[in-house]
């Protein structure tokens, strides 16, 4: 999830965490006692990761090794934690443990420890995100991001008798709500602006990835660019969904937490999000919620997933040891890896672990079609949300949400916010 506090609030966000580490953000022992390593780990919170859970989780873990005290930080925003620790890094405090932040840059600078073989033997893609041959996030979980959740009530008013596998039959659908008087999509923005590009991830990676799956390997390598035909594309076919009236542009100011109770509020009939979204429709379940995949041209299957989202650690760690030890633990922990699933709807990607027998039915049913995607070898990155010699350059997240709210109001035209994100490449580079 994305972006945050933006640079010029960086004096305020250090006071911030400095006031915070003094009054109590720690869970673990006393530095008193012999032989203590304190180390600092940056969370985030979400409607799903509450302080509650982070704590727990925490707690699990220096119980399992008392000799290490944890300082716990709260990134200011869901999705703004890669930038957050940026900002601790320009600031001399820079965190010992950082979960679901992005390596790219961090790494290159030589700030992150890169985990050697052995300490990845226990994971199912330990080759993934690399940084120039290294590693250096634990690659804990996947998440398909976006599938489709959908409002069954609404879909069966509206005479929609199938879930749409086709773009025309999802438009088919978006016309048939909106005939209705239902909001076909529910999306949002804010100070969370990643939900303002769910939409466009999907149709990315299932239009260019689906056909070229190395695309921004590519773009790296200055082999295509973001105004190539097939890119414009995508970026109007979402451009169209706003131009139909089936987004709200009014939506894009919502921020994450808002806009997931939206559609619980039942404001609108499909909820395009990672499937960390199935912990809060089985929790919560305040009507029958279903799940599609993202529909594709021809029909053709094809899931955009993310493995990684997990741990790095920081180099110059002064309790080095400590950290990983601690990093391994939190990852590989079974009650952990169960109430990840249960709070946080992941899909482990750890040898040999399988969810509990009660995970909830949107749930298995997410984890049933990634399964038969994996099957069918019909897995690709998502736009957007890769990381590493995979992933966007760094700072282009957030100029991919920008250019998403553009298209959203009409400030911007397909042909334009390609020209602006390879305008933007180009500055990252």
């Amino acid at each position: 999830m994305p972006s945050v506090t933006r640079r010029q609030a960086l004096g305020t966000a250090v006071a911030l965490l400095a006031g915070a580490a003094v009054q109590g953000c720690s869970v673990g022992g006393s530095d008193s006692g012999s032989g203590t390593k304190t180390i600092s780990f940056l969370t985030f919170e979400t409607p799903n990761l509450t302080p509650a859970y982070w704590d727990a989780a925490i707690k699990r873990i220096t119980d399992k090794y008392p000799d290490i005290k944890v300082n716990k930080l709260v990134a200011p925003t869901a999705d703004g934690r890669t930038d957050y620790a940026k900002q601790l890094l320009q600031s001399g405090q820079f965190p010992d443990v950082m979960i679901a932040v992005s390596p790219a840059g961090f790494a290159e600078a030589g700030n992150l420890y890169a985990w050697q073989p052995d300490e990845l033997k226990d994971f199912v893609f330990p080759t993934a995100n690399p940084i120039k041959g290294k590693y250096f996030q634990l690659p804990a979980n996947t998440q398909t991001i976006p599938p489709i959740y959908y409002n069954k009530k609404m879909f069966t008013d509206a005479g929609i008798a199938a879930t749409p596998k086709t773009w025309t039959e999802l438009l088919d659908a978006a016309a048939k709500l909106k005939a209705k008087g239902t909001t076909p999509f529910v999306v949002g923005g804010g100070k969370d602006t990643f939900a303002s590009s769910m939409i466009l991830a999907g149709v990315v990676s299932v239009d260019v990835y689906g056909k070229t799956p190395d695309w921004l390997t590519k773009r790296r390598a200055g082999q295509v660019k973001f105004a190539d035909q097939d890119f414009v594309a995508a970026l109007a076919k979402f451009a169209n969904l706003a131009q139909q009236g089936y987004i709200a542009k009014s939506d894009v100011s919502r921020d994450y937490a808002a806009t997931e109770q939206a559609f619980l509020d039942a404001k609108g009939a499909m909820y395009p999000m990672g499937n960390w979204f199935a912990a809060s429709a089985d929790s919560k379940h305040p009507f029958d919620i279903g799940v599609f995949n993202f529909p594709t041209a021809d029909g053709k299957l094809v899931v955009p997933a993310y493995t990684g989202g997990g741990m790095i650690v920081s180099a110059k760690a002064a309790n080095l040891d400590a950290a990983k030890k601690f990093a391994l633990a939190f990852q590989l922990d079974k009650t952990q890896l169960d109430a990840s699933v249960k709070a946080d709807g992941l899909f482990p990607a750890i040898k040999g672990y399988t969810p509990p027998a009660d995970v909830g039915a949107v749930y298995k049913a997410g984890f049933d079609l990634y399964q038969q995607a994996v099957a069918q070898n019909a897995v690709v990155h998502t736009f957007r949300w890769e990381t590493a010699d995979d992933g966007l350059l760094p700072g282009m997240a957030a100029k991919v949400d920008a250019a998403a709210q553009d298209l959203i109001s009409g400030r911007k035209t397909a042909a334009e916010a390609a020209a602006y994100l390879d305008t933007e490449w180009a500055k990252a580079s």
